[in-house]
């Protein structure tokens, strides 16, 4: 399998960590664009990053967002003979799913899709599953089967197959979701594949990492299992959470040139994956965005390009460490123009998404319900 790594530490060589490469394709933002179909799809489909962390989705019903930026995803396996998907690691939601042979929307036509009479090992579960988007829903049933993550083989692990799936679906890259969040978010009580990589003693420590590339196309990865050394620099900063339900932590204030600009007093933020910009109140990503130059257009935040090395810093002080934003960081250069990392959610709820964590290498600590936070390598 070329897509699974195992590392084993040199101090250490009965401890290996697993890993999962994740590509960084284009988002379906960037295809829609170049289809020239953004605007209209932008407009038909406004972009609600709140709906995702709805809690009165947490029981039942799984709700997610069209989050048209994502862009890195990895491949997983499910079944005996093994079938292949692309999947989002989401450490905001709890499912897995992936299209199934019975699904005929258009979402489901152009991706991989799991075909159960195909598989040795699969099992019917019975019960059925509806994940709610901000535009549209995901609506299937569970089933059973071997689900391989790197080298794990989690066996009898329960996820769902589509039957019918949002329309926004259609352009983005990855074929389903692997949730990393808790089990008590998980929609029809379906157990996440991380807790029963624990149950099974599939990992060596009850945690997982990711890091996520700057530089290029290649070189990020999720780690089951343990933390390597090669993707952060300096010390590790250990946040305990605010709840456990997603990886919810507190952030103390957001200051630009030492000048509080939002999150005054404090502020709850979730470090998720499967959000690609920081999200925040409307006031407050209204201030800092005027603060470091952006303007609207046509919905969008955007910037000037020529303005980029002049643009200031963004810190997020957290646990009395400062974790700091350069405007490399927070800008999007695009065909289109340079955009704002930094978008609204309509909520005091904050979201640390691929933005933050490109930046800071990212530990979530199940063992000790607690987030690691180191500057990427």
């Amino acid at each position: 399998m070329k897509w699974a790594i195992v590392v084993c530490a040199m101090v250490a060589l009965s401890e290996c960590l697993v890993q999962v490469p994740l590509e960084k394709g284009k988002t379906a933002r960037e295809i829609l664009e170049e289809q020239g179909l953004w605007e209209e799809y932008r407009l038909k489909f406004p972009y609600n990053p709140m709906v995702k962390f709805d809690n009165s989705f947490a029981v039942g019903t799984q709700s997610m967002t069209n989050d048209a930026d994502l862009a890195y995803f990895g491949i997983i396996s499910i079944g005996t003979p093994p079938q292949s998907f692309k999947v989002v690691f989401d450490t905001g939601s709890s499912n897995l799913w992936v299209p199934s042979v019975y699904c005929s929307s258009p979402a489901c036509n152009n991706h991989d899709k799991f075909n159960p009479s195909l598989s040795s090992t699969y099992r019917q579960n019975g019960a059925s599953l509806r994940i709610q988007y901000g535009t549209g829903s995901m609506i299937g049933f569970l089933g059973y089967d071997t689900v391989t993550v790197g080298g794990f083989a989690v066996q009898n692990q329960i996820f769902g197959l589509s039957t019918s799936e949002a329309p926004f679906m259609q352009y983005m890259r990855a074929d389903g979701i692997l949730g990393l969040a808790y089990p008590r978010l998980s929609a029809s009580g379906a157990t996440p594949v991380f807790d029963n990589m624990m149950k099974q003693g599939l990992v060596s420590q009850d945690l997982f990492s990711v890091y996520l590339s700057s530089n290029s196309n290649r070189g990020s990865v999720v780690t089951f299992g343990g933390i390597d050394p090669n993707h952060y620099s300096g010390s590790i900063s250990w946040i305990p959470l605010s709840s456990e339900l997603y990886w919810q932590i507190t952030v103390d204030s957001v200051t630009v040139n030492g000048q509080v600009v939002a999150c005054n007093g404090g502020c709850q933020a979730i470090v998720d994956t499967g959000t690609s910009l920081i999200v925040g109140p409307q006031s407050s990503i209204s201030n800092i965005n005027q603060v470091v130059g952006a303007y609207s257009q046509n919905g969008n935040d955007m910037v000037s390009c020529n303005n980029i090395g002049q643009m200031p810093d963004v810190t997020f002080h957290i646990q009395g460490q400062e974790f700091t934003l350069p405007s490399s960081a927070y800008i999007r250069q695009s065909y289109y123009g340079c955009h704002s990392g930094f978008g609204n959610g309509g909520s005091s709820l904050w979201i640390l998404g691929d933005v933050f964590i490109r930046q800071y290498f990212s530990i979530f600590d199940r063992g000790q319900n607690r987030v690691g936070l180191a500057r990427a390598a």
